[in-house]
């Protein structure tokens, strides 16, 4: 990972990650544009390590192009391609191609769903600001590819685009298609949540679930119809996380294990195996809120009250603490959102020692829940 250093956004103040050579940088929050100032001794190193990858890349094409002369392949002979082998000789030079198609992207993959319910009586126009800020952060902090991650918003033209609930049931597909060990997904949604007590002959339980646009129309998009389409699609050795910002969803994806965390952090695991299933590799959803709370707005959060308060301490205390556990990130969104709440903001040692006192709760706090029981005081968040 190149080296980074941190300054404050311009608009927000708040603190980002900044590549050493980078000479503007826009925030994922507020979209803020701030100038990154320049060290002379900087420019000269670079300028140097130009010129030395410069003709680093000049030799690498001369002996390229070299063995591949020496070899000269006959007409049907077999032809060397990417990958490892037992032969000692180096695969030709190819050009890379100018379009991948986005079913066969890379190791990492997302979609990010914000639903607004325009022209309702439940509106949430925060979902799209969400959307967007996921996707800034998702490029420029984590360097996903543009063409792996898919979006669907009312306001994207494609209407394979909008957040129906075909739309999204199709676009969790494809987050998983071709999934295998070592690849990390993401899930990102945005908008309103449900959850309801059901009774039959044989069981009773709560029902949770997503509302897609054309939710009156075709209905909720359940727990088990998401866990059916992604969590137990999952290879062993691959992981996903979704990062839900809607009520009543505390478990929308029908994990197995509930992690139940006081600001002390001492944690829980919940067993609710009877009602979920999972299988395969590890899945991680981060929820806004118990199903009391109310999944809210910003409200002063980073200064961008146009987003949801869950997705924007989400982003802060990722950007904050890189390579942070999962406890320490439960810790921080909740410490955020109740500094966003009281309107007083700590930095530094002191504020460990007087956060207890001055936010004994949080207005919201997020919850985690797992395919498979961890020490999230020790397992590293990876994305």
């Amino acid at each position: 990972m190149s080296a980074r250093r941190d300054i404050r956004c311009s608009g927000c103040m708040v603190q980002l990650k900044v590549p050493l050579d980078a000479r503007t940088i826009r925030c994922s929050v507020c979209y803020s544009i701030t100038r990154v100032p320049r060290d002379p001794l900087l420019d000269h190193v670079e300028d140097s390590i130009n010129q030395s990858w410069g003709f680093f890349k000049g030799l690498v094409t001369n002996v390229s192009a070299a063995v591949a002369a020496s070899l000269n392949p006959s007409p049907g002979a077999h032809q060397y391609g990417y990958g490892y082998g037992h032969g000692s000789h180096l695969p030709p030079v190819r050009p890379h191609p100018t379009h991948v198609p986005v079913s066969v992207i890379g190791r990492r993959r997302a979609v990010l769903c914000g639903v607004s319910y325009r022209g309702t009586t439940h509106s949430l126009e925060r979902s799209v600001s969400d959307v967007r800020c996921m996707n800034y952060f998702l490029l420029h902090t984590l360097g996903l590819r543009d063409d792996s991650i898919l979006i669907l918003t009312e306001d994207e033209a494609d209407p394979t685009r909008k957040p129906t609930k075909a739309n999204i049931l199709t676009a969790l597909q494809w987050l998983v298609q071709g999934c295998k060990s070592g690849d990390s997904l993401i899930f990102h949604f945005s908008g309103h949540g449900s959850r309801q007590f059901i009774t039959g002959d044989r069981t009773e339980r709560y029902i949770e679930g997503l509302f897609p646009v054309d939710h009156e129309v075709q209905g909720l998009i359940e727990d088990q119809e998401i866990n059916a389409a992604i969590v137990r699609q999952l290879p062993q050795g691959a992981r996903l996380h979704a990062i839900v910002d809607a009520s009543h969803a505390r478990n929308v994806l029908g994990l197995p294990y509930i992690c139940r965390i006081n600001r002390e952090g001492y944690y829980l695991w919940e067993d609710h195996s009877y009602t979920t299933s999972s299988q395969g590799g590890l899945t991680v959803l981060i929820s806004s809120c118990e199903d009391y709370e109310t999944a809210a707005n910003s409200s002063g959060l980073l200064r961008s009250p146009a987003a949801g308060a869950m997705t924007c301490s989400f982003i802060q205390a990722v950007q904050n603490e890189p390579g942070a556990t999962y406890g320490r990130l439960l810790l921080a969104m909740r410490y955020a959102i109740g500094e966003a709440k009281s309107g007083v903001y700590l930095s530094g040692t002191i504020a460990s020692l007087v956060r207890k006192a001055l936010h004994p709760k949080s207005p919201q706090e997020p919850l985690l829940s797992s395919s498979e029981k961890f020490d999230i005081h020790s397992k590293t968040l990876m994305l």
